[in-house]
Parts: structure tokens; C-alpha cells; sequence
């Protein structure tokens, strides 16, 4: 209904005398839901927006609109209200046309077309295959896969993808720490490094390589320790001294053999994240490794980025690094692509994956990350514009922490030290429905706590339940109808809408109607909240109105338009809930 009116209202603009708008073309009308239906269904600013321009009287603008409209049959009225919003009252036949769509249209309900096929990628997780998820990383799962399903709703192609950080320095740190405790099971006596994993998930990697390989990969522990400078807390650096440990493996093992280590250590994790990502619903199209930005006969994506950034002449050499002039598009300062030794920094990385994304032909490039990762944005927007691509079309929604709570108690937080509630750990004892309702209840920019016992509780005061609950009562309702050998009868109740005229049923007609404006803002604001919001306030409704009123009634053509109006209100509470990756019971 709110895009017949913004049509009715475009309609109107093209049809005012030439010369009233003047030359430049009007903006796209926005229309809104009205708070309060005593100024009608639906309003309109768009008299007051160009009345600003044209230096016109909004209200004398607003009424020329309303005479240009075209006549519908669905808008009863139209009024003028305040300083010229237009507030348009819709006929009873609108809501019940729209119901009507509701159950002609089912799963599809809702969804639209605004994305028009255009190719969207949505990055998102991408944790580093240093250890399991936890229940930060839960919250990147839920918040991306929702923003890739609301994408998908609206129209686009959606591509989602998680960027496998399977390079540099801490899968190095990886590595030696699977290898410690490998000679620990050797029977070794390892002091183990203040920096290295210390988790109990590596032992049974370790353990692992220890039953493919035996005592192959075995060292002497004073060959492994001698002269290495002192580690923390004994006055040392843990920095140096885990570097200096990492150098050692690779000078004992060989590069061939610490790549064997660092390859079981990574197709461990990354198996694990694989397989807890796939048990919480979360699917990836493909898992991007950094390795391959470095490969292929061209040299590959890094490369790439470079030769283009050359041949913009957008970077200069400076104490034999080389350099990026990123303050040129708006960066704070140069970023340094190669670096004197003639390693390519992790900028460098990041540039040439997005290049990479604009190059297999995706428009938007949705890169989901950490709060503390603010710097990321203007850095890559740089690099993107100076290779030639529009810096807009990175979107870079960012996820504030979790801080998760047991029995009233906040629960201590860390990975390198292994002080972390894993996300498998949160799945099982929560469920996953729980878990993706909750990690998208809040805006993705705000912190979230995670009550654990609020989660399993089954009550109303589990947002989940609230809204699992009425979906399951709904189907209760059209069991109990069957079972008194009155089973719902869709046409007679389509056909007797008009006899829903009661307050309660109106609030549920709006509420369920609301459904397709939601996805189009939930995914225009990437806002997966919204959706959880919304459904909330449909469950609220349908609550209100099983309390009012009863559904299974002697006259057949009211109760088949009760159940009717209940039954579309299953399919959108069923349809926003796929969204967020919940389910919807049938029974509780």
C-alpha cells in the first residue's frame, strides 16, 4: 500500500500545470505509516520538502498535490494537516486486498525487487583460524547472515563470503603453539610461551599430528629454547620472545615442515568453524583464502592493485618502502604497501580483496567488522577510489562487543588466554533459536549482554518464545478448529473480510500489512533489528486480539474471516522469523 501511494503521488507531480515545480525534477516522495490513525494510514512531506526550494506556501502546494491525484478506490480520503502533510485514509478493501496478497503470494510475501538482480557480497565472520568461535564471533554470524537475507529479500544477488585470514603472523603463532604441545606429547618439557595459544583446543591438534607423524617432527627442547631472549614474566618481552620461538621452528623444522605443522593447526580450526557455522544455519557461498591474493599467473589480486595504483601515480618510494598517497582521497595519513624488506603489508592485502570483489562484478560490498576497526573505512575507500572504483560502494556495518552473563554474573572474556564461552558451547545450551534472535535484537552499533537464563527460559519474558508462541497458538487454533470438524475454509474466508471490523482486527490488518515496508528499510538500513522489532509488535497484536475476541465462531463466514486474518499472520510471523534463521514451531 505505501508504494500505490508514493506511485499516486508521483502521478499527482507529473500532472501540476509546467512551471509549478520549476525546472529541477521533484524529489522521490516519502511516505510514512501514521502514528496515530486518527490522521489516517498513511502521510506525506512532500509538499513541505518542496515548498522549501520553490519558497512556496507548503499547505497551498500540498492542496494543488491533492487535487492532481489520481482517483483510486483503494484511499478513502485525503487531508491536509499541520504545515502540509498530506494524510491519506485507506478504504476497508485496501487492508482486505492486502490480505488477500498475503495468502496469494505465502513465503514470498514481502519481498521485493529494489535490488533489481544487481550483485551484492556480504563479507562477514572472517575470524582469524586461530582457535573456535566464540560468542563475539556468534553475534558477526547472525548480524551477517540476516543483512544477506534482507539483501536477498529486497531483490539483490547476494554472494556471502568469509575471508579466511590464513596468512601472516598469527597463524605463524599458531603453528608453533600446535608444535609445543606436539613435543610436550613427544615427551618434551615445554615452558610454554606467554603469547603462544594456550587454549586446551590445541592439545588434541597436537595430539593429532602426533598419531599421523609420530616422533617425525620431534626436537630437542634445549635445541628448541636455547638462546632465545626472555619471555614474560621474567622481565622479557612476549612479542620478541614468540617471534624468536616462531624463528626457531622454522630454522629446526625447515620451511617444508613447518608448513606441514602450520597446515594441520589450520585445517583443524578452520574444519571446526566450518562445521559450528554450518550447525548455527550460516552458510557461506565461498570461503576466500589470503593466500590466494598472492597467486595466479598474473601474480595475482595484490598484484594487481598495485599495477594499477602505479599507473594511477598514486605511490611514491620513501626509505626503500613503497608507499600509498591515501591522504590524496581523504585518509588521514600515506599507508605503506610494500614495506623496505620487501614483504606487502596487510593494507595492501585488504585493498587488492576488495579490488578482487569489484573485479568478479559486485556492486555492493558489504564488509562486516568489529567495532574496533574504525580506521578500516577511509583506508580501503581510499585505496578503491585510487585504483579507479567507487569508493561508495564499500558499506562497512560494524558490530559492537557481547558481554554474556550467567546467573547474574558477567563471564570473563579471552582468547589467547582460552577464558571464552565458545559459540558451540552457546548453541547447545540455548538452541539457535535463541541465539539468532537475540544476537539481532539489538542495533549491530550498541553493545549487546547475553542473558543466558533469560535465553532458555520458556516464558514470555524469552523474546523468542513471545514470538515462537504465537505462531505455535495460531496453529493450535486451526487444529482446535479441525478437531470440532470446522477446518478453515480459505475462500469463504477471503471472501468475508469485510466482516472484520472490530478494533482489534484493524491493529492486526495494519501489523501484518507492515511486513513489506520492514524488509525494504530493515535492508536499505542494514538493520536486522527492525525485523525483530517488528515481530514483536505483530505478536503483541495477535496476543491482544486471541484475548478480545474468539476466532472459532457459530456464523461460518466470520469465523473463516478470523481465521483468515490469523492464518496471513502466521505466514508473515513465519516469514520475518526465516529471515533472522529462527524457526516457527507448531507447537510449544
Amino acid at each position: 500500500m505505501k508504494s500505490l501511494i508514493e506511485k499516486l503521488v508521483l502521478d499527482a507531480l507529473a500532472a501540476l500545470p509546467p512551471g509549478t515545480l520549476g525546472d529541477a525534477p521533484p524529489p522521490a516522495p516519502e511516505v510514512e505509516r501514521s502514528r496515530d490513525t486518527a490522521h489516517g494510514d498513511f502521510a506525506c512531506n512532500i509538499a513541505m520538502r518542496l515548498a522549501r526550494s520553490l519558497r512556496a506556501n507548503p499547505r497551498a502546494l500540498a492542496q494543488q498535490i491533492v487535487q492532481a491525484l489520481p482517483k483510486n478506490d483503494l484511499i478513502e480520503k485525503t487531508e491536509i494537516a499541520g504545515p502540509g502533510f498530506i494524510n491519506f485514509f485507506m478504504t476497508p478493501a485496501a487492508w482486505q486486498a492486502e490480505l488477500t496478497r498475503v495468502h496469494a503470494a505465502g513465503a514470498a510475501y514481502g519481498r521485493g525487487d529494489r535490488g533489481a538482480g544487481r550483485r551484492a557480497i556480504v563479507e562477514f565472520v572472517s575470524a582469524n583460524p586461530t582457535g573456535p568461535l566464540h560468542v563475539g564471533h556468534g553475534r558477526h554470524a547472525a548480524f551477517g547472515a540476516t543483512v544477506a537475507n534482507l539483501l536477498e529479500a529486497d531483490g539483490w544477488s547476494v554472494h556471502r563470503e568469509y575471508y579466511v585470514n590464513d596468512a601472516g603472523r598469527q597463524m605463524d603463532i599458531l603453528a608453533a603453539s600446535v608444535w609445543l604441545r606436539y613435543l610436550e606429547s613427544c615427551g618434551e618439557t615445554i615452558r610454554f610461551p606467554a603469547n603462544g595459544y594456550r587454549g586446551e583446543y590445541i592439545r588434541p591438534i597436537a595430539a593429532a599430528f602426533h598419531a599421523a607423524h609420530g616422533e617425525a617432527f620431534r626436537k630437542p627442547a634445549n635445541a628448541v629454547f636455547a638462546g632465545l631472549p626472555a619471555d614474560e614474566p621474567d622481565g622479557g618481552d612476549k612479542d620478541l620472545y614468540i617471534d624468536a620461538v616462531i624463528a626457531r621452528a622454522k630454522e629446526l623444522l625447515g620451511a617444508a615442515g613447518f608448513r606441514i605443522v602450520f597446515d594441520a593447526g589450520l585445517d583443524e580450526i578452520l574444519a571446526d568453524i566450518r562445521d559450528d557455522l554450518e550447525g548455527f544455519g550460516v552458510r557461506f557461498d565461498r570461503w576466500y583464502s589470503e593466500q590466494d591474493l598472492g597467486d595466479g599467473r598474473d601474480g595475482g589480486p595484490i598484484d594487481r592493485a598495485l599495477q594499477r595504483l602505479r599507473a594511477h601515480g598514486h605511490v611514491f618510494e620513501l626509505e626503500g618502502a613503497m608507499w600509498f598517497r591515501a591522504t590524496a582521497f581523504g585518509d588521514e595519513k600515506d599507508r605503506v604497501v610494500i614495506r623496505a624488506n620487501g614483504q606487502k603489508t596487510y593494507f595492501a592485502s585488504d585493498i587488492a580483496y576488495h579490488l578482487d570483489k569489484r573485479e568478479r562484478g559486485f556492486e555492493l560490498l558489504v564488509t562486516i567488522l568489529g567495532a574496533d576497526h574504525h580506521g578500516y573505512v577511509a583506508r580501503v575507500r581510499a585505496g578503491l577510489a585510487a585504483m579507479g572504483e567507487p569508493p561508495e560502494s564499500l558499506q562497512v556495518p560494524m558490530v559492537q562487543f557481547v558481554t554474556l552473563f550467567k546467573g547474574g554474573e558477567k563471564v570473563a572474556m579471552g582468547k589467547r588466554e582460552a577464558q571464552f564461552v565458545t559459540l558451540r558451547e552457546l548453541r547447545n545450551e540455548v538452541g539457535n533459536d535463541s541465539a539468532r534472535f537475540i544476537y539481532v535484537m539489538r542495533s549491530n552499533d550498541q553493545p549487546l549482554d547475553f542473558d543466558l537464563e533469560l535465553a532458555k527460559k520458556q516464558s514470555n519474558d524469552n523474546p523468542v518464545y513471545y514470538v515462537q508462541y504465537a505462531h505455535a497458538r495460531i496453529q493450535s487454533v486451526l487444529k482446535q478448529a479441525a478437531e470440532r470438524g470446522l477446518p478453515f475454509d480459505r475462500e469463504s474466508g477471503l471472501a468475508s473480510l469485510s466482516l472484520l471490523a472490530d478494533a482489534q482486527e484493524r491493529a492486526m490488518m495494519r501489523e501484518i500489512t507492515r511486513w513489506p515496508e520492514i524488509i525494504q528499510q530493515a535492508a536499505e538500513l542494514r538493520a536486522p533489528h527492525m525485523v525483530v522489532h517488528y515481530l514483536r509488535e505483530l505478536a503483541t497484536a495477535f496476543h491482544a486480539y486471541y484475548n478480545a475476541l474468539p476466532f472459532i465462531v457459530e456464523d461460518a463466514a466470520l469465523r473463516n474471516a478470523r481465521l483468515a486474518l490469523i492464518v496471513a499472520a502466521r505466514q508473515v510471523l513465519k516469514n520475518a522469523l526465516a529471515l533472522l534463521g529462527v524457526s516457527a514451531p507448531e507447537s510449544m
